[in-house]
């Protein structure tokens, strides 16, 4: 059994005060409730019987009752706070966990997470978070990167850079490539639109109606392009797409082609028509091998590819073929121009960094 608790001492203006605050409607129900305790221990009721009336533990009761005596009324109306002790991160702690990540792998995963390491460190996952944070660190991505063997790297990467920047007078620069084995796809069933809360579905099956190349040359001055689809990934096609241009662009233009080294663009049927006086205005730039990122007419690939095609449904190859002209169309219509900004010394720069944390020359 509990002690019976002495009856509050409350002053006639502290109890003016406390029915004032206990009836007014913009008083907090917590202030309210607190209010109320005191009024009750000031008839003498006992903090069990406190508790019962007002609905709260008896060890708040006790709480409330200790606050106005060291507060009085104005103990009431502050708000508490909390105190809690947060951990403090230490240097040591700071590089305990860097180590960690850097250096160490969980036993049956590729990378830790933020709730992983700091179970095995015995630290809170805030702490693990804040040093990720700050020093950049996200374990669980990953990118994907492919070093040129190219024996004339430096070279080629001069050449098509100084192409970007400084291209020459009265010439016309084209990036060129194809994109190959484009699928005329149909789903199985209609696709669902699009409506709030739920995203555009598609089966996950489709049905095959063959395939198409585009040929494209993007003008990296002004961002248009020429472009055609053939059925097939050829010399002859490329060939074909070679006489497109050359009855597009003004004959008093010189033409500087940025292809990479595919065995199309260096066929024997390319070199022999290349050797015509006629076409003595055609100069041939090479990429460097497994250096796909320097010609920009990729860049365009992959922006017609997320808007058209790969969410697309065709019918049948004419029916890509025309959704691909229609997009070209639209986009000469207001044409973006990709602006290059690296010099062939920071690329060169970067590449002798990376050879040089993986420990090879090549």
């Amino acid at each position: 059994m509990f002690a019976s608790a002495s009856a509050v001492a409350i002053e006639p203006e502290q109890r003016r005060e406390l029915e004032a605050l206990r009836r007014a409607g913009n008083t907090p129900q917590s202030v309210a409730r607190k209010c109320r305790v005191i009024l009750l221990a000031g008839e003498g009721l006992s903090n069990s019987s406190i508790a019962r009336e007002t609905g709260l533990s008896r060890p708040t009761v006790l709480a409330v009752r200790s606050a106005f005596g060291n507060g009085g009324v104005a103990a009431l109306v502050q708000r508490q706070k909390r105190r809690r002790a947060r951990p403090v991160l230490t240097a040591d702690t700071e590089q305990k966990i860097l180590n960690a990540t850097l250096k160490t792998r969980p036993a049956d995963a590729t990378h830790w997470s933020v709730r992983r390491l700091a179970a095995e460190l015995k630290l809170s996952r805030m702490m693990v978070q804040r040093v990720w944070q700050k020093h950049g660190i996200q374990p669980h991505r990953a990118e994907k990167f492919k070093l040129s063997r190219d024996p004339r790297f430096e070279d080629k990467v001069r050449d098509v850079v100084g192409l970007y920047l400084n291209p020459p007078e009265r010439a016309l620069v084209l990036s060129v490539d194809e994109k190959s084995q484009i699928q005329a796809l149909d789903r199985t069933a209609p696709i669902l639109p699009l409506r709030p809360g739920i995203p555009e579905r598609q089966t996950h099956d489709y049905k095959r109606h063959g395939t198409t190349t585009l040929f494209a040359a993007l003008n990296i001055l002004n961002g248009k392009v020429i472009g055609a689809c053939l059925p097939r990934h050829r010399s002859r096609e490329f060939l074909k797409f070679l006489r497109q241009l050359e009855g597009q662009v003004p004959a008093e233009l010189q033409i500087h082609l940025i292809v990479d080294n595919a065995s199309t663009h260096k066929s024997a049927e390319v070199q022999r028509w290349l050797a015509s006086k006629r076409r003595a205005r055609f100069h041939f730039h090479f990429t460097p091998t497994s250096s796909s990122w320097l010609n920009q007419v990729e860049r365009l690939f992959g922006i017609i590819t997320d808007r058209m095609i790969r969410r697309g449904t065709f019918h049948n190859v004419a029916e890509l073929e025309t959704a691909i002209y229609r997009w070209l169309s639209a986009w000469n219509a207001c044409p973006k121009p990709f602006t290059w900004t690296a010099s062939a010394d920071v690329i060169l720069e970067k590449v002798r960094r990376c050879k040089e944390s993986l420990g090879t020359a090549h």
